[in-house]
């Protein structure tokens, strides 16, 4: 496999250029800011991208998309909840602003995923895993022994959920039920900050310690 991550713009997201060694075809996931420079990354890994695919539909995870599918022809695709209400494009705008940029729509998607979902780029393929909480549309994307989830659990935290849209027991459930029951040796690949394993945070995240002990 093929893996590229790269950490964008003034909210320093991560985001990812996967694809296949062989069929050389490729997804990028959550092109937020930068796309310059996600372009670039995309040429040195030589792929075909043929998917772009966002984890939940703010700002800074999506800020890049109309210009890299333009470049690429990519289709682009995200939960079937995500933007289907004007609170999300209105955390868009307050967050476009914050970043001193001007807000732009992001483009409709071409593709609605849902939960459990395979998707397959070459020789590869993940389930997508509906992750509420953080944003309603919010999602993981696991296989190949790793998982990317978005803003839902990071290093020894998890997603913040105080904005309009976000639900505390929506965000612990999807956790515990979709995340925690992987492997502990599947590494986690988050929206921001530095990867870590489902086992690390399993034994060591004080957050899902405590919610554990007070449910």
């Amino acid at each position: 496999m093929i893996l590229k991550m790269l950490t964008l713009g003034r909210f320093m997201s991560n985001c990812y250029v996967v694809g296949s060694e062989t069929g050389r075809e490729g997804m990028i996931i959550d092109p937020g800011a930068e796309p310059d420079a996600i372009l670039k990354a995309v040429r040195e890994t030589g792929l075909d991208i043929k998917l772009i695919v966002a984890t939940h539909s703010h700002i800074d995870h999506v800020g890049a998309v109309k210009q890299v599918r333009e470049k690429t022809g990519a289709a682009f695709a995200m939960h079937e909840a995500a933007g289907q209400s004007r609170i999300v494009e209105g955390i868009s705008r307050v967050l476009g602003g914050m970043m001193g940029g001007s807000f732009e729509k992001t483009p409709s998607p071409d593709r609605l995923l849902k939960d459990g979902e395979i998707i397959r780029v070459g020789d590869l393929q993940f389930t997508i895993l509906h992750v509420p909480g953080h944003s309603p549309g919010g999602i993981a994307l696991a296989g190949h022994g790793i998982v990317f989830t978005g803003d839902t659990l990071f290093q020894f935290s998890i997603g913040r959920t105080d904005l309009p849209g976000g639900d505390y027991a929506q965000l612990m459930d999807g956790i515990f039920n979709k995340l925690m029951v992987l492997p502990d040796e599947t590494i986690v690949y988050s929206g921001h900050g530095t990867e870590t394993t489902i086992g690390t945070e399993r034994k060591g995240s004080f957050v899902l310690q405590w919610d554990a002990r007070n449910a």
